[in-house]
């Protein structure tokens, strides 16, 4: 219809992709059914090849990443021959806060660098080799990501990009389809991997907390034959396959985003603790210690008078509250100002670390660019962990009893 036609033109790609899905699926009794089955097919695969062992993990991940890192070198080989500089002006048309708020909305593909120190009990020397292989691959990772964003929107303006597959979509509007069919095929690859890591380091983590008395003890089972979580590993293929049937992948990695960053929100968190016990455990690898007392409370003061003098149309938009829809969107920010002034006080009184501190902040402030409706997504799930840890894993817990 004129109606349907009209509404269409006014989405962009993605929602007019999912209103059609949506209106083209089938139905039973008027509920309209849509699931990814090549999803669920992928995670199957992953579980069961997860479920054998980790050396056929490491190898199935390491060829996955020799395909990704081919096809993301070639893309910027050929695509920097069809770069026009004209598409970086302006360079920064969001500002800063645009960078950290996309940033914050693809926070999740650095969780694989979390996930890493999951296998510390199947690595020879971990002290040694962890920290190593998580720092050279955030650095090669970093360094990628910005040379494929430069040559991406040197190539396509930025606002054309808001699609679910850029590096296909923009080889396909330069009239490269070959090269775009090489690059959808390495996408699935891509997401393939992410999602072996991941479901290589939940069952792990499931299985730490189980000997740790937080789970039941049938989190920590080992297979006899394959010596891998056998029962973490089936757990996570099923929290992982039920909802990609149904849950929007927009909302999806959000939400993946959000732990992942309130995750190194705890980490940091749990350095401040570890740098001020005092029987912290002495390991080869330790955060330098740089005493935030002074710097925290002058970098906040800077903040304000930068904000004063550059920032009064945010400040504005920020202090004006029309009705409860306009103010419950600047919630989280509110969060993290709180937070950055909590923090900035207890930095001054106790002599904090500043590198936790301002990992801290930065974590958080890109936690609060996520959307609401995320946050309270985020929120239910960790009522579920919560419920889970005041009902069992508090009076379970080894170190609560050791502690009685």
């Amino acid at each position: 219809s004129l109606a349907e036609g009209k509404l269409l033109s006014d989405l962009d790609t993605a929602s007019q992709t999912a209103y059609l899905a949506w209106t083209n699926a089938p139905t039973i009794g008027g509920f309209h059914i849509i699931a990814d089955i090549p999803a669920v097919a992928i995670i199957i695969l992953i579980t069961r090849l997860v479920f054998i062992g980790i050396k056929e993990t490491r190898n199935a991940s390491n060829a996955m990443v020799i395909i990704k890192l081919s096809v993301v070198l070639l893309v910027i080989a050929v695509g920097v021959f069809h770069v026009d500089a004209s598409n970086w002006n302006p360079f920064l048309p969001n500002g800063v806060g645009g960078v950290l708020k996309g940033v914050s909305a693809v926070f999740f593909a650095y969780i694989g660098f979390d996930a890493i120190s999951t296998t510390a009990e199947e690595c020879e020397n971990p002290e040694r080799d962890l920290p190593k292989g998580i720092m050279w691959a955030i650095i090669i990772c970093t360094i990628l990501y910005i040379i494929i964003a430069l040559v991406l929107t040197g190539m396509i303006k930025y606002d054309q990009l808001r699609v679910g597959d850029p590096l296909a979509f923009v080889f396909n509007k330069l009239d490269m389809k070959w090269f775009s069919g090489v690059i959808a095929v390495s996408a699935v690859v891509a997401m393939t991997s992410v999602l072996l890591v991941f479901q290589m380091g939940q069952p792990r983590i499931w299985m730490s907390m189980s000997r740790d008395g937080l789970l039941p003890k049938k989190f920590s089972q080992i297979h006899k034959k394959y010596r891998t979580p056998s029962f973490a590993t089936i757990v996570t293929g099923f929290a992982v396959g039920i909802p990609v049937l149904f849950v929007p992948s927009s909302l999806v990695l959000d939400l993946c985003s959000m732990g992942t960053l309130f995750a190194f929100v705890l980490v940091c968190a749990g350095v401040l603790k570890l740098q001020n016990a005092p029987d912290r455990p002495q390991g080869k690898f330790r955060t330098p210690y740089l005493n935030a007392k002074f710097i925290m409370p002058s970098f906040l003061i800077l903040s304000a008078i930068l904000l004063y003098l550059y920032g009064k149309d945010w400040m504005n938009d920020f202090f004006t509250y029309g009705d409860w829809n306009s103010f419950k969107d600047k919630i989280p920010m509110w969060l993290f100002l709180i937070l950055t002034l909590v923090m900035t006080i207890l930095s001054f009184m106790k002599n904090l670390s500043l590198i936790p501190v301002l990992g801290m902040i930065f974590c958080f402030y890109m936690m609060a660019q996520i959307s609401l409706s995320s946050w309270l997504g985020f929120f239910a799930w960790l009522a579920v962990g919560l419920v889970i840890y005041f009902s069992f894993g508090m009076k379970n817990s080894k170190l609560n009893k050791r502690a009685v």
